[in-house]
């Protein structure tokens, strides 16, 4: 995505105050167009379907339907919108529900103005995951508590088996929490061919983007949670 290229941005919250927050940090921003509001899940679903934006910013406690039902029925949808969803703690199983629904990253609601406008940028451009490390220490925590590493081990999806090993490398890589550059740097490859690889890896599993991949990767074994105490 060009840096000339508008995204267009849904605000989903049941709170006014917040809503007029992150429009007013957005609209201060040439490349970045506020599209609609919405004060709950349904409406949101609904406005997704008329406005067709880039990027949803949503809200998971709300009335009428939350934000995990939005996004689940908004992804199912078979929309290409990208979903961040924005939670109070970091380690939060909404959060974790959120990314398995089809969200494409989550935010803590006291995020940074500069950091915000990066991730609504990031995400739309469907080249890396948001915080990546906290991703990665929020799938630890809940993957872990929800099986033993036996039981995920004998739940490896066969579609694993159509990676090339540079590919399943790529995707241990990316499940680790490392940027394109990052990735680059270690196996002394152009950050090109990683973005090419990448797209490989998606494609074959039938994956929506980078953040579905370390959730399918931590889902189906091919990770396992390490430390106990990260």
């Amino acid at each position: 995505m060009t840096e000339t290229q508008e995204i267009t941005v849904l605000l989903v919250d049941d709170q006014p105050l917040l809503r007029m927050g992150f429009r007013l940090i957005l609209e201060g921003e040439d490349d970045l167009r506020i599209v609609g509001e919405a004060s709950d899940g349904a409406e949101a679903v609904r406005l997704v379907r008329e406005l067709n934006p880039d990027v949803v910013l949503m809200d998971v406690r709300m009335p009428v339907l939350d934000g995990i039902e939005a996004t689940r029925a908004i992804t199912g949808s078979g929309s290409g919108v990208r979903i961040i969803i924005l939670t109070t703690f970091d380690v939060d199983e909404y959060a974790f529900a959120g990314l398995q629904a089809g969200a494409s990253a989550f935010l803590l609601k006291d995020v940074a103005p500069s950091e915000l406008i990066s991730a609504v940028r990031v995400v739309a451009s469907g080249d890396a995951v948001v915080a990546p490390r906290v991703t990665q220490r929020l799938l630890e925590t809940y993957v872990r508590g929800a099986k033993q590493p036996a039981q995920a081990a004998a739940q490896r999806d066969p579609l694993l088996e159509d990676l090339t090993p540079r590919e399943t490398e790529m995707l241990e890589a990316m499940a680790e929490g490392l940027s394109n550059g990052e990735i680059a740097h270690r196996y002394f490859l152009s950050e090109a061919t990683v973005k090419t690889h990448v797209r490989r890896i998606l494609t074959k599993l039938h994956l929506r983007d980078r953040v579905q991949a370390v959730v399918y990767a931590y889902e189906t074994g091919l990770v396992v949670p390490s430390n106990p105490d990260y």
